[in-house]
């Protein structure tokens, strides 16, 4: 009897799980960048493309942004976005970009409005590492480093 109840209460929690679209492998993604310039993922094509959610709030997000920074800085073949996941109001996310800067372009993506092509994050922060060809090469929940990176990218 406990197998039977044990067994019923997982599917009960399956069932009451969102439920998650599969990802295309090809994701688009065009937004409007904070400093107001229209972003499209698909212009990236021929390079590595970093695409990593994160608000301000989040204290892994705040300590990677500077290394995620410096790691494209380095790399010119590397391209990233940051996706400001978050209901702050923009003007609060840009005074924080004042104060931890980063040399890739922001968006903000409020959770009423989620990105169609991408799972909403089941935690922040969460990186998608986009292939040269389009396609999403890597997914990453979590903190994320240069090395990780380098490694996922073959460099």
């Amino acid at each position: 009897m406990k197998l039977f109840a044990s067994h019923l209460l997982l599917v009960a929690c399956l069932l009451a799980a969102p439920a998650y679209a599969a990802m295309p492998a090809q994701p688009s993604l065009k937004v409007t960048t904070l400093d107001g310039k229209p972003y499209d993922l698909s212009a990236q094509r021929g390079h590595w493309v970093i695409v990593n959610f994160w608000a301000t709030w989040c204290v892994p997000c705040i300590k990677e942004l500077p290394e995620i920074s410096q790691f494209v800085t380095s790399h010119p073949d590397i391209r990233a976005i940051g996706i400001a996941y978050d209901d702050t109001d923009p003007a609060d996310i840009r005074a924080f970009l004042d104060k931890h800067p980063v040399s890739f372009p922001v968006a903000q993506v409020t959770m009423d409005k989620p990105l169609t092509d991408f799972d909403e994050p089941r935690g922040l922060p969460t990186t998608y590492l986009i292939g040269p060809d389009g396609k999403v090469a890597k997914h990453f929940t979590g903190p994320i480093t240069p090395a990780a990176l380098s490694a996922a990218i073959g460099h």
